[in-house]
């Protein structure tokens, strides 16, 4: 009896084991665990917020756009197709939308109407929600009033008619608003549970109810943030995944690691000195379009940078060619404009093709930049006060700043300290202004050049130039209330041309997106806007 008892223990010790072994190995397969179909996507950082009205950066939008559904969704070019709204009217002079919602259910079950939109639309536009995309809503009729206290809530152009139907009236005609009713200002949010708790609610999974392709589950800050399929989504026969973890590394070297050893199946960031090696060995490595440019900004209103002859010297002064070269490696272009390319005008023509020659070169313009600093009243580079340049916690941005702060130093005889902040930290001091010198990077919202114009508009709250011109604001709304779209053309040319001309922002390259990307996860689609869906992705066995 105690051999048999020692043979029966010995043997569910063994069983025990290999069913151990069964989970690590389904796990290092993919995210397969229990039978489970699991895409682990690494970020490389905690986003600030995952509330619609609230978010302003691409690593909480991403999510946003698996766990949320607005009227529209977009296509594989990035073009409006029916989403909660089945189908929709427009009136004769494209001022009047009329939608007409589905049947579909929020993540708890309950219907999503259109007074969700109503409430969710007006609560971004509420100054008091404090929306940095406040702005994205002036489309709306007396939007940008009701935003400044000029008008009251129910002036505001969008109404439920009913359960079912959403009317929508617009300032001026605009070309690209269905495209918009897809982007996270405009989706839906619900009333009952964002003034239960105003400040929490989308940052407690149990709350975070949604209506899209799937629904947050877990989010361990600074660590993984979970989504798995909404068995609510009216298209759930769609999504074949089980869910999507999102995980935090912040180190490019910490991330490759992670998807080399096949702990994550995609990454956004790799150290840049790696990149001819992973172009030449893998074939996950790859290299999407992207419709953006990598930037510094100046905060305007403060010294010495307040003076635009410092702004142009400091932005002469840089190569960009080494910059891209030497140190980016995924293919990058110089930018001498601040529009990126990929957005073309009526006649076909790329619209940053046609922008006006703003002084800057791929290779540093020492000469020029020295002459301007000197007529600033710093002769090579004497009695520049000492400042600091900041940047978001990443090897990439950490290399990039290096260059230019031994640029800067060397052909203009100023020296300036660089800081590295958390990504949360880093966007909060952006925003507030309590900087100098910021690095920062724009990706189109939308295929029209106003997505880069618009946000230096002196009430945006993107504006982190902190910037204030009356003749480029008068361009931008003479822009959006334009018929002709070769006169909307011109009003926007004009107003980059004054936004360049006074150089509060230094181009530094137009982007690429270099990213890791296992072979077994298939349909994944990465967008040139930024955005990763994974509603139709899944994993090949």
């Amino acid at each position: 009896m105690r051999k048999l008892l020692s043979l029966l223990l010995a043997l569910s010790l063994v069983l025990v084991s290999l069913v151990g072994c069964t989970k690590e190995t389904k796990e290092e397969a993919g995210g397969e665990a229990a039978g489970k179909m699991i895409v682990r996507h690494n970020t490389a950082a905690d986003p600030e917020t995952i509330d619609p009205a609230l978010n302003a950066s691409v690593d909480g939008a991403t999510i946003l756009v698996n766990a949320f559904e607005g009227l529209m969704r977009l296509d594989e070019n990035d073009k409006a197709i029916p989403g909660v709204a089945e189908k929709y009217e427009v009136s004769e002079d494209g001022l009047t939308y009329t939608f007409h919602l589905r049947d579909s259910k929020w993540s708890d079950g309950q219907p999503v109407k259109a007074q969700d939109f109503e409430y969710a639309w007006k609560r971004a536009l509420d100054a008091k929600t404090a929306a940095d995309y406040a702005y994205q809503m002036y489309y709306l009729k007396n939007g940008e009033k009701y935003n400044k206290g000029e008008a009251s809530a129910d002036e505001v152009g969008v109404k439920a008619i009913d359960d079912k139907t959403l009317e929508v009236t617009l300032e001026a005609p605009t070309p690209y608003f269905l495209e918009l009713t897809a982007f996270p200002t405009y989706f839906p949010v619900r009333k009952d549970i964002v003034e239960k708790d105003p400040e929490g609610w989308a940052l407690n999974p149990e709350t975070h109810i949604s209506n899209g392709p799937f629904k947050v589950v877990k989010w361990d800050h600074n660590n993984v943030l979970a989504l798995e399929k909404n068995e609510n989504y009216y298209d759930k026969d769609r999504v074949k995944l089980d869910g999507i973890e999102f995980y935090m590394m912040t180190e490019a070297s910490t991330a490759l690691s992670a998807f080399e050893s096949g702990e994550v199946d995609y990454i956004e960031d790799m150290p840049t000195e790696e990149i001819p090696r992973l172009k030449a060995e893998s074939d996950e490595f790859k290299i999407f379009p992207q419709l953006g440019t990598y930037f510094y900004v100046f905060n305007t209103t403060k010294e010495p940078v307040n003076d635009p002859k410092v702004r142009k010297a400091l932005a002469l002064a840089i190569d960009r060619k080494a910059i891209v070269e030497v140190i980016a490696k995924a293919g990058q272009q110089p930018a001498l404009t601040f529009v990126a390319p990929g957005i073309k005008e009526p006649d076909g023509k790329e619209f940053y093709e046609k922008a006006n020659d703003y002084g800057l070169k791929e290779t540093a313009q020492v000469d020029e930049a020295k002459k301007l600093l000197a007529e600033a009243g710093y002769p090579d580079g004497k009695g520049f006060p000492e400042l600091t340049v900041i940047y978001n916690t990443s090897e990439g941005h950490k290399a990039i700043a290096e260059a230019i702060q031994e640029m800067w130093n060397k052909n203009l005889g100023i020296k300036v300290n660089l800081q590295n902040q958390e990504w949360k930290v880093f966007q909060q001091t952006r925003d507030s202004g309590d900087f100098v010198i910021a690095r920062h990077g724009w990706l189109g919202d939308y295929t029209d050049p106003m997505t880069f114009l618009d946000m230096w508009y002196s009430t945006s709250g993107n504006n982190n130039a902190h910037w204030k011109n009356k003749e480029f604001d008068k361009l931008i709304n003479e822009a959006k209330t334009a018929t002709d779209e070769k006169a909307r053309f011109e009003f926007m040319h004009k107003a980059e041309d004054l936004m360049m001309e006074d150089m509060i922002v230094m181009p530094i390259y137009y982007y690429t997106n270099p990213e890791m990307i296992k072979s077994y996860v298939k349909d994944v689609r990465v967008s040139p806007l930024g955005f990763v869906y994974y509603d139709e992705a899944y994993i090949e066995k």
